[in-house]
């Protein structure tokens, strides 16, 4: 490796971009260890990254008002001044694509290659979650096929009727996923092949399911509704928690290319399930990954001093974590607690403590800190990784503590400092505010009484008293309603006492 500086000064060329991939990537793959699926550099315009952030920084993307509305609102805040741009998005695909933007200097395109194009490449193929729940090879191939296929909808059924379900199924992305069994097949070919089996069914056997659960006007009594309820739990496999696909496969009144809808949906949201919960980790990994590339870049010369001081003014400014009390607090820098573990977790391995060796026995004094950073960027998820590997030290550094308040309190109680048990609090309280389980609704399908009025019971596990907002419960379940084709009903029930705390109900709605 020469010590000439790839770049002198500030302008990129194709030549440059080249030369830059070039030199980064034995460092990556030879010295780092990565392992990354090819890549795909794009140079795009600003307009194009604010399309990128419209459309949940996928290429491709079917139409939909909200996309619109959220490329007008950050492109007036671009405009305005209010709001900068990424300096890069990159895509968990085959080939990864990473989009970089075309007003970076040559050191920024350096920066943003190593963080995206090996860091965030690398995370994508090895963690687990990605692995098991998302298919890189096939979903610019199913982007495609959605696109396409909401296209021809909106042009056989009319733009309002696919606009109106798409509402509804975004308003259910959050609760659309499998949290806990494996991703079920997907890709291009099983879609297609899905598409035309449903319509031959459609065909051969137009609303024989149906007309045969219609309601008789006979009382079946007591014991024999109980037992049919019964059967009809057992057939539909509930409790369900993943209402989309409950819907696109139960709901009585929608039509095959709404069912198809529902499953496109579906699987988007279930392609960025892990991306939820790994934030801490993926900001991580690619930050520590820049951050040992552009340093090697600099003391082999390859980085002149001006692009590294370029280099290092951008690296701080990502990783500034304001104090609490700062104006601009909005809780932990996700890059700044991932950056900030990568480095401890080197340390650790290299020049480890007394204290360090009684917290981290299998890890402390190895001296292989890639092999173990390798293997946690691998195996955990953002909850079990802080609370596997935040130290004492870092909790000391980075000044943290836990407070505990209730509701009826006029004040917040500091219950957790720097002491032995302190850091344990501290770390097991960080670790479950990343706990994707806690933070978001535990809303499940407990009844569907296909045999009586058809209404749709959910039921709500309320954790803490930490009840739904009754304006949004409504609304999401207007569209839940919408989708099922006859009322549904909402209970909030406590989950240590069995306690139903509210009901929200919903019946059809006519427009």
């Amino acid at each position: 490796m020469g010590s000439r500086p790839l770049f002198t000064g500030a302008e990129w060329s194709y030549d440059a971009i080249a030369r830059a991939y070039e030199t980064i990537e034995p460092i990556a793959l030879g010295e780092l260890g990565l392992k990354i699926y090819p890549n795909q550099i794009e140079i795009i315009t600003a307009e194009q990254m604010l399309d990128a952030y419209a459309s949940i920084g996928l290429p491709l993307m079917y139409n939909h008002w909200s996309f619109g509305k959220q490329f007008a609102y950050n492109e007036l805040l671009y405009r305005k001044g209010a709001r900068g741009l990424a300096y890069e998005i990159v895509i968990n695909a085959i080939p990864c694509v990473s989009y970089i933007m075309e007003d970076n200097s040559m050191a920024m395109q350096t920066l943003v290659m190593a963080h995206a194009a090996f860091g965030h490449n690398h995370f994508f193929r090895n963690n687990h979650l990605f692995r098991q729940w998302t298919d890189a090879e096939a979903i610019l191939d199913y982007l495609e096929f959605a696109k396409s296929y909401i296209a021809r909808c909106e042009e056989r059924y009319g733009s309002r009727a696919v606009e109106r379900l798409l509402d509804a199924s975004h308003a259910l992305m959050d609760h659309g996923v499998n949290r806990y069994h494996r991703r079920r097949r997907s890709g291009i070919r099983w879609a297609e092949e899905r598409e035309h089996a449903r319509r031959r069914y459609e065909e051969e056997s137009y609303n024989d399911l149906w007309q045969r659960t219609v309601p008789q006007a006979e009382d079946p009594g007591p014991g024999k509704a109980g037992r049919r309820a019964h059967e009809e739990r057992r057939h539909l496999d509930l409790p369900e928690e993943n209402l989309l696909y409950f819907l696109e496969k139960n709901a009585p009144k929608l039509e095959a290319w709404q069912r198809e809808i529902l499953r496109i949906v579906r699987q988007l949201a279930q392609y960025f399930y892990p991306q939820k919960q790994t934030k801490v980790m993926n900001e991580g990994c690619a930050t520590y990954v820049h951050y040992r590339i552009m340093n090697r870049l600099h003391e082999t010369g390859r980085l002149s001093d001006g692009g590294f001081m370029e280099f290092l003014h951008s690296h701080t400014a990502v990783i500034f974590q304001p104090d609490f009390d700062d104006p601009r607090y909005s809780g932990i820098n996700p890059y700044t607690l991932g950056f900030e573990m990568m480095r401890d977790i080197q340390r650790i391995c290299e020049e480890p403590t007394d204290e360090d060796r009684a917290w981290f026995p299998d890890i402390a004094g190895k001296g292989d800190a890639m092999g173990t950073l390798r293997d946690a960027w691998a195996e955990y998820r953002d909850e079990s990784f802080v609370l596997q590997f935040l130290s004492p030290a870092l909790i000391r550094k980075l000044r943290l503590f836990a407070l505990s308040s209730d509701e009826d309190d006029s004040h917040y109680l500091v219950n957790s400092i720097h002491n032995e048990r302190g850091y344990q609090k501290i770390r097991k309280t960080l670790a479950r505010s990343y706990d994707i389980a806690l933070q978001e609704p535990d809303i499940q399908v407990v009844e569907a009484n296909l045999s009586g009025d058809r209404t749709l019971v959910l039921q709500h596990q309320v954790y803490d008293g930490r009840r739904l907002q009754e304006e949004d419960a409504a609304m999401v379940l207007r569209h839940v309603a919408r989708l099922w084709g006859y009322p549904v009903t909402l209970l909030e029930v406590d989950a240590a006492t069995g306690a139903t705390w509210r009901r929200h109900h919903s019946s059809y709605p006519d427009d």
